[in-house]
């Protein structure tokens, strides 16, 4: 199982430039993926900017958005363009896509963008994607990457399941739990062979974290604000179920290997670039 890391974007974070070192050290330290989350109306960096300098300051490590919420991006061409040029930039195999619907509509409200048509908009967000990507659009560049950038969908509706099989490389699970994700991939799999792909999706499965003697209120810092939206109850749920210890990141890796997830991102809450190496000594990167 690959082990990646997720920029703090939704922390309260004030140096853009620890990001970046951010980007540095978990290419040096080892890590498979270094990901990014999204948000609207929130502090969340926009996650496509911040991928092109985490390109540009790294070589080998694969970037992803950990989850764009693609309907946001109203206008397709450039948005298909964007992402061309970033794949560009970091070079071919090495960006991939995680995408959902979105869920929050003040996100939508403030962008301009209808809330409840935003699943159509998303599938003709994909189609032009895929045109763009293959060269056969007006608009380029093309992808790097061979056969398209890979795309993973997040969610567990019947349309998510629809874009994972037709469209996707595989399903990305926002704030996983074990015993979440092995209740969601039975279905997964029919969806999957239904539609006549062949093999398996890539399962990837997002957790959040922070390590050190001020780990608990990193992630109440982090945490509680940004889910305030779904109430009190739900803030301090999300805010209980970070890994804060070592023991508890162990447990997280072995747990996701025993039920076949291929790769496990743990998504930082506390600033400090010492997070990155914090975790991977814990895993033993």
């Amino acid at each position: 199982m690959d082990i990646g890391i997720g920029l703090p974007g939704h922390a309260p974070w004030t140096q853009g430039r620890a990001l970046v070192d951010w980007a540095r050290r978990a290419e040096e330290r080892g890590f498979s993926t270094l990901s990014v989350s999204d948000r609207l109306v929130w502090t969340t960096p926009e996650p496509l900017i911040t991928l092109a300098a985490a390109a540009g300051a790294t070589s080998r490590i694969r970037l992803l958005t950990s989850v764009l919420l693609a309907p946001l991006r109203a206008n397709h061409a450039l948005f298909a363009k964007a992402v061309t040029t970033l794949d560009q930039l970091a070079g071919p195999g090495r960006l991939q896509l995680g995408l959902a619907p979105g869920l929050r509509d003040d996100d939508f409200t403030e962008g301009g963008v209808d809330y409840a048509t935003r699943g159509r908009q998303f599938d003709r967000l994909l189609d032009r994607l895929a045109g763009v990507s293959r060269g056969e659009d007006p608009v380029g560049p093309r992808a790097a990457t061979d056969g398209g950038i890979p795309l993973l969908f997040g969610g567990h509706s019947e349309a998510a399941l629809r874009r994972i099989a037709t469209r996707g490389t595989g399903w990305i699970a926002g704030d996983a739990t074990v015993e979440g994700v092995r209740e969601f991939t039975p279905g997964l799999a029919k969806a999957w062979a239904d539609a006549g792909r062949p093999g398996a999706p890539r399962v990837v499965a997002t957790v959040m974290f922070a390590l050190g003697p001020d780990a608990r209120r990193a992630v109440s810092a982090a945490i509680e604000p940004y889910y305030a939206f779904a109430g009190e109850e739900y803030a301090s749920y999300g805010a209980s179920a970070a890994l804060t210890t070592p023991e508890q990141i162990t447990t997280a890796v072995a747990g996701f290997a025993e039920i076949g997830v291929d790769e496990l991102i743990f998504a930082g809450n506390d600033p400090d670039p010492a997070q990155v190496d914090l975790l991977a000594d814990t895993i033993g990167l």
